[in-house]
């Protein structure tokens, strides 16, 4: 089954989404267009699979975060025993605002 996920800021710079996936749920196959950033909430199972059918799997630590570049295209499903949760923050704009 795929989820929606709460998106918790959406402005000109970032968009700010949660997502709760129970066991056996999926964010439903999709492209990143912008670099981002996910924290785990929780830990866990994800497997990835990419356009082409190949999988991936991958463990969440809860308060570890990692950065992956635009344009990666996949599905995420929750391959745990239990409910995993994450915040995405996808980068829109960079610029410099020290020199404002």
């Amino acid at each position: 089954m795929t989820v929606e996920p709460t998106v918790h800021v959406d402005n000109e710079r970032v968009l700010v989404t949660e997502w709760v996936l129970g066991v056996g749920e999926s964010t439903g196959p999709h492209r990143h267009e912008r670099d981002y950033v996910v924290v785990p909430l929780t830990g866990g199972t994800l497997r990835m699979t990419a356009p082409d059918g190949s999988q991936t799997t991958g463990e969440l630590a809860a308060g570890r975060p990692y950065f992956r570049t635009a344009g990666v295209e996949h599905e995420v499903v929750n391959a745990g025993e239990a409910p995993v949760a994450f915040i995405e923050t996808e980068v829109k704009e960079v610029s410099d605002h020290r020199s404002e």
